[in-house]
């Protein structure tokens, strides 16, 4: 387990990027669901015409969790597992074989090159010895690899756009040209009318005719519309009162007693917390505690409530602390722990810690400030478990711990200025929902249902006549884990809503602590978004565009035949503005688009326009170009670079929409 730890530590982008991100998420049993959907309906995605099954799909999230577990991290949940093996899979059948179309290769002895480079010799012995003996170490060395080809594959693809991307000199001399372009501008500003126009006509067929031009705009993914109510769980006053009996019971005897650990894992909801507080520091547990044992100097206090949690507090000891110590160690493990003893009695001698540290410990990465040993500073929420004594040993003096490592002889070289800190214990209850609030909940929610009868109709009925609040949410999609305050982490909701019809009502869903009853008011399928539901917005589109024009040809009927700027703004019942040394490049300017590019191209000394630009009619004057020096060769050259990067982010999307990959996952989990 340490030598794959030190692995992980070690081995650098590729393997981090698909293991670091595995510590969330809880896969949930599927015969239920399986039996749902039938044998038919196994796909879970369609990547490059490869069909991704349900069983190949959870073999992948497992050899992820699999990775995840032999590296000592959180496998309790599972979601983020499945992204990284749908990201694994992308990258296998989608990312590589671009790539390898494209014509790049990854060969074996560069394979081999990368894996000694980023894995340390001892580590990838001890790896290859314990995958000739066991499946998981088999299953790492094999993961090992396939992470090392696909960077190289996917590396070597994205270098294809940085290093293609050359800025040459004409290029490049354009480019400055046009960011270091400034001027001097004059400009009248005529606004577009607030009121609608009601001589501007957008007839259906200019709206159809749109809608069929820019189809591609209007994709839609499947969806559905709910309306539901959310009956949440709280704690009754009877629950309170029995978190208040239960602390009340437990009071005397936490004053009192001389094992206090034991006394907490027993009577109180959070176990004892082996942690120093200074003047302020209470305030994350409660502001009333951290009153009464710093501002009022108590031992003990009272009881306190905070919402529905109640806690008492006691001061175990009090003394000079730092905030952090400097930390260096040596670890021995197995056979090597009995040399404790006799290390540290070389140390008294005063051997140097250095190098004993590189001669005999286990932990040979620890090296802080370039010094074998050396762990670096430690506070008391940055702490290595075990180490928590450091925080109050003395400086220069090795001391040895036990931890799930193994043996260590510490030394606090440095620490920062004490101050007078106290080790308080914290006895807490909470009230929490009884069966008997739940179901009184629960009974609540159902006489909802049954009024309801299964029908919209029913359902707007029975809120009005419970008086309960209805909440909406359009486009809910089937991942979709959020209703209200409530976090459907199983997707219960979404579930039941893409299996039922428009207009059916479910019947009481739980979820946590909530309950809720949903309808179904609307339902989208994956394609293209109606013309019904998307011809306002295109209505406004082009009835924008032919105010503009109309404006636009008013703007240049009246200021015909106008000889200054002064002369046009005051036919315009305008007036004139100044901009001076104005930046023309697009997105760095004081003016709109529109206006920007107009000036750009426009004759000194004469008037120009009317430019329609998205808010106004525009007329100016230009004077006093000039080509400044702010953007260099080196910003072009930067900028070139830039655009072909930010290219490389696009590779799945892009390569996903060619490739029409489906993601089914929604459906099965």
């Amino acid at each position: 387990m340490a030598v794959l730890q030190k692995m992980r530590d070690k081995f650098g982008l590729a393997i981090s990027i698909i293991i670091a991100l595995s510590l969330l998420y809880f896969i949930a049993p599927m015969d239920d669901l399986m039996n749902m959907f039938g044998s038919r309906k196994t796909t879970v995605g369609v990547i490059s015409d490869k069909k991704i099954s349900y069983e190949d799909f959870n073999a992948e999230t497992e050899r992820f969790k699999t990775i995840a577990r032999m590296n000592g991290n959180n496998v309790n949940e599972e979601d983020n597992f499945r992204n990284m093996a749908w990201d694994y899979l992308l990258s296998r059948y989608l990312l590589v074989e671009n790539a390898k179309e494209a014509g790049i290769t990854v060969g074996d002895v560069e394979l081999v090159n990368q894996i000694n480079e980023n894995v340390p010799k001892e580590n990838l012995e001890a790896l290859i010895n314990g995958a000739s003996e066991q499946v998981e170490y088999e299953m790492y060395w094999k993961h090992l690899q396939n992470s090392i080809n696909i960077q190289q594959y996917v590396s070597k693809y994205a270098s294809l756009f940085v290093n293609g991307a050359v800025c040459n000199k004409l290029l490049a001399q354009a480019e400055m040209a046009f960011n270091n372009s400034t001027a001097d501008v004059d400009y009248v500003e005529y606004m577009y009318p607030y009121v609608t126009d009601t001589t501007i006509v957008v007839k259906d067929s200019e709206i159809k005719n749109y809608y069929n031009a820019h189809k591609e705009n209007y994709k839609q993914s499947e969806s559905r519309d709910l309306e539901f109510v959310l009956y949440e769980v709280s704690p009754s006053a009877s629950d309170v009162a029995k978190a208040s009996d239960a602390i009340n019971d437990a009071y005397d005897e936490f004053c009192t007693t001389g094992k206090m650990k034991n006394f907490l894992s027993k009577n109180s909801d959070k176990p004892y917390a082996d942690s120093w507080y200074k003047p302020g520091d209470l305030n994350v547990v409660s502001s009333q505690l951290e009153k009464q044992i710093f501002t009022e100097g108590k031992t003990v206090t009272g009881i306190v409530r905070d919402e529905d949690t109640f806690r008492a507090a006691r001061v175990m000891e009090t003394a000079m602390v730092p905030d952090s110590v400097y930390v260096k160690h040596i670890l021995l493990r197995g056979t090597e722990m009995t040399k404790a003893d006799s290390l540290m009695n070389v140390l008294k001698g005063g051997a140097d810690f250095a190098d004993l540290a590189a001669r005999f410990s286990a932990d040979q990465n620890s090296a802080d400030e370039g010094v074998k040993g050396n762990i670096g500073w430690l506070t008391q929420s940055y702490m290595i478990p075990g180490f928590e004594s450091s925080l109050t040993a003395a400086v220069g003096k090795p001391f040895v711990v036990k931890t799930m490592y193994g043996n260590h002889i510490v030394v606090v070289s440095r620490r920062s200025a004490p101050i007078a800190k106290k080790k308080v214990a914290v006895l807490e209850k909470a009230a929490y929902a009884s069966s008997e609030t739940h179901n009184v909940v629960y009974a609540n929610a159902k006489k909802l249902a049954i009024l309801a009868g299964g029908k919209y109709e029913g359902y707007k009925a029975a809120v009005d006549s419970l008086g309960v609040y209805s909440q909406k949410r359009n486009k809910v999609s089937r991942s979709n884990t959020r209703y209200g305050s409530a976090e459907d982490s199983g997707k219960a909701v979404a579930r039941w809503a893409f299996e039922a019809k428009t207009g059916k009502v479910s019947d009481v869903i739980e979820i946590g602590n909530y309950y809720i009853v949903a309808a179904v008011t609307g339902a989208r399928e994956e394609g293209y978004t109606p013309l019904s539901e998307v011809s306002s917005g295109i209505q406004n589109t082009l009835y924008n565009k032919k105010l503009h024009e109309k404006v636009k040809a008013e703007v240049a009927e009246k200021i015909a035949g106008k000889a200054t700027l002064a002369e046009v703004a005051e036919a315009l019942g305008s007036s004139v503005s100044s901009e001076k040394e104005a930046s023309l490049a697009t997105g760095r300017g004081a003016f709109e688009p529109a206006l920007a590019g107009a000036v750009l191209v426009a004759k000194e000394g004469e008037i120009s326009g009317p430019v329609a630009g998205a808010r106004a009619v525009y007329v100016f004057t230009v004077a006093n170009r000039q080509e400044q020096s702010f953007f260099t060769l080196e910003d072009a050259q930067m900028e070139t670079t830039q655009k072909a990067q930010y290219c490389t982010r696009l590779f799945e999307p892009v390569m996903s929409k060619a490739a029409d990959v489906k993601d089914y996952r929604a459906k099965f989990y």
